[in-house]
């Protein structure tokens, strides 16, 4: 079974992919960076902000999925500078308040339309 999951409540594609794809139990998140889902805007006054808003359209399109933080196992951090680690960390925590999922962080040189952070995840029912 594979069953294509969007959010109005998270930012339209910006290419030929889909928000998640659930696949039996396990819901695939594509990369979500700090666009207003309402505006288009980017969000970049700040990494905090940055970070912040690209959890929140996680959080939306998990919720499309009739999931939460608490489904997930895997998350991928892209990060255009490692001196934002702690930053993102700190924001990234809160929405993992106990046994957060395993995870890597990889400083890459770009990132689509110039944000400083995106981040996918993988959950499952």
């Amino acid at each position: 079974m594979r069953k294509i999951i969007n959010s109005s409540q998270a930012p339209a594609p910006i290419g030929p992919y889909s928000q998640a794809v659930l696949s039996g139990n396990t819901l695939y998140v594509s990369g979500q960076i700090a666009l207003d889902p309402q505006t288009g805007d980017i969000l970049i006054k700040n990494i905090t902000e940055e970070t912040n808003q690209v959890m929140k359209n996680l959080q939306a399109v998990l919720t499309a999925a009739d999931m939460s933080f608490h489904n997930v196992v895997k998350c991928t951090i892209f990060i255009k500078n490692m001196d934002d680690f702690s930053a993102i960390n700190e924001v990234y925590g809160q929405y993992f308040d106990k046994n957060p999922p395993a995870r890597e962080t990889v400083e890459v040189s770009r990132l689509p339309k110039n944000v400083h952070v995106e981040i996918s995840c993988i959950a499952v029912v």
